[in-house]
C-alpha cells in the first residue's frame, strides 16, 4: 500500500534557500515551455522529453550556470511532468475522438511564479537522520516537526511552500500496512446528500453540516477589506495575504477534520453504506457556495480512503466509489438509472425518498423504483414497479 506523510518544516532562518530553489525550477518550468511553443511554431511539431533534458544540461554549462546548484534529478523531474501532462492532452484528443470520453484535458500552460510551490526528490539528492533533513547541493541541513514514524520505503521526497508562506516536506513511502480491521455489525444503511442537511439515511436520520465556511464569513469579509487597502506588492499586502490564506487553511482543516470522524463514525457503525451519485459541479453552477462548503466529493475520498484501511476492499468508478461485490440503488425523478448486484448475499436497503432523489431498495436480489408520471396539473405520481436489474454508474461504497 502506498501512503504519504507529511511534516512542517520548523521556522528556521535558511528555510529560504528552499523558495530559492524552487523560483529556480520555475524559471525551468517557463524556460522549456516556451522552448517547446517556439519549436512547434517552427517545425510543426513538439520537441522530446529526452532533447528538452539534454537542452537544460547544456544550458547549465554556457547562460545558466547557477542553475548547476540544483539536483539534476529534481531538473528531471520538472521535465517530466511537464512530458506527462503534455501527452495526457494529446491522449484525451485521441479518447474523446473515438468516444471513450467527454472529459477535457487543456495544454499545460505556464503557472504563475506565485502558484509554482513544490519540487521533488526520487531517487538521491538529500540525506534523512532522525527529525532532519539535509539537501546535499546546498549542504544545507532543515529540521522538521517528526509527529509520527516514517513506515516502509520511500520513494519521493517533496518540498512544498504553502500560500501562507510555510514549508512542509512530504514522504511518499511503499509497502506500508496500515490495515486495521473492524469487527463486522450487520447494519446497513442507504444515505442521500442535500443541501439542507448533508446527509440523510434510509432511516431518517439526518447529519448536518458545519458549514465552517458559512461560520466564518464575517472574519473572511474582514480579512478581505484589509487587503484591498494595502498597496498590491508592499510588505503590508503581503502579510494581508498570508493572513487571509491562513484563515482558509483553518477553514478548510476544520472540515477535513469533521469529515474523517464522521466517516470513522459511519464506518464502524454500518457494514455496507450507499451513497447516490451526483453532479457536483453542476450543483455548484446552481447553489455554489453552499455545495462547495459541504465538500461531499472530499467526503467520500476520505470514506474510501477509511474503507481501505480498515481492510474492506474497495474499487473506483467513473463516477466516484464503487464497491466490487456490491452496488448502490439510486435514483432520481427525471432519470431511471438502475444498478446491479454481483454476489449472491444482498443485504436489505431500505426505500427513502428525499427532495428530488429517490434511493432505492434491495431485497433477495429485487429492486425496487418508484415509477414517476407527471399529472395534468404538473404534479408528480410515483408508483412501485419491479425493476430490471442491469449496470449503471452509481456511486457505492459497501463494506462486507
Amino acid at each position: 500500500m502506498r501512503k504519504a506523510y507529511k511534516f512542517k518544516l520548523q521556522n528556521q532562518s535558511n528555510t529560504v534557500r528552499i523558495g530559492n530553489m524552487i523560483d529556480d525550477m520555475w524559471q525551468i518550468h517557463v524556460h522549456i515551455r516556451q522552448l517547446d511553443r517556439r519549436y512547434h511554431h517552427m517545425l510543426g511539431k513538439n520537441i522530446s522529453i529526452s532533447r528538452l533534458n539534454a537542452h537544460v544540461a547544456k544550458l547549465k554549462k554556457r547562460t545558466k550556470t547557477h542553475w548547476k546548484d540544483l539536483p539534476s534529478q529534481v531538473v528531471q523531474d520538472v521535465v517530466l511532468r511537464y512530458g506527462k501532462s503534455r501527452d495526457a492532452f494529446f491522449e484525451n484528443i485521441k479518447a474523446r475522438k473515438a468516444g471513450e470520453t467527454t472529459r477535457k484535458v487543456g495544454f499545460p500552460k505556464i503557472k504563475p511564479r506565485q502558484k509554482y510551490n513544490s519540487m521533488t526528490f526520487t531517487q538521491a539528492g538529500y540525506e534523512l537522520e532522525g527529525n532532519r533533513i539535509k539537501i546535499n547541493c546546498i549542504e544545507t541541513g532543515f529540521s522538521f516537526h517528526k509527529h509520527r514514524e516514517i513506515n516502509g520505503v520511500i520513494k519521493t521526497l517533496t518540498l512544498k511552500r504553502d500560500r501562507c508562506g510555510d514549508y512542509w516536506i512530504c514522504f511518499s513511502c511503499e509497502t506500508v500496512d496500515n490495515t486495521e480491521p473492524k469487527s463486522k455489525t450487520g447494519q446497513s444503511a442507504g444515505f442521500d446528500y442535500g443541501n439542507k442537511t448533508f446527509l440523510t439515511s434510509d432511516a431518517g436520520d439526518k447529519i448536518a453540516s458545519p458549514q465552517f465556511f458559512k461560520q466564518s464569513l464575517r472574519t473572511l469579509q474582514s480579512l478581505n477589506k484589509a487587503l484591498t487597502r494595502k498597496v498590491k506588492g508592499s510588505g503590508n499586502w503581503y502579510r494581508a495575504c498570508r493572513a487571509l490564506a491562513r484563515h482558509h487553511r483553518k477553514v478548510a482543516r476544520q472540515r477535513e477534520d469533521w469529515q474523517w470522524k464522521l466517516a470513522d463514525e459511519l464506518c464502524t457503525k454500518f457494514d455496507i453504506l450507499c451513497f447516490e451519485t451526483l453532479n457536483l459541479d453542476g450543483m455548484k453552477r446552481l447553489w455554489g457556495r453552499k455545495v462547495s462548503d459541504h465538500a461531499f466529493y472530499q467526503f467520500l475520498q476520505i470514506l474510501q480512503q477509511k474503507c481501505a484501511k480498515h481492510g474492506k476492499p474497495s474499487s473506483k468508478s467513473d463516477n466516484g466509489l464503487r464497491q466490487q461485490n456490491l452496488a448502490v440503488i439510486v435514483n432520481t425523478l427525471t432519470k431511471t438509472s438502475l444498478f446491479q448486484i454481483d454476489s449472491g448475499h444482498v443485504p436489505n436497503v431500505g426505500l427513502t425518498t428525499t427532495g428530488t432523489s429517490t434511493l432505492l431498495s434491495i431485497s433477495n436480489g429485487q429492486a425496487w423504483l418508484p415509477k414517476v408520471e407527471r399529472h395534468s396539473d404538473g404534479g408528480l405520481l410515483e408508483k412501485t414497479a419491479v425493476a430490471r436489474k442491469h449496470k449503471s454508474h452509481a456511486l457505492a461504497c459497501g463494506y462486507h
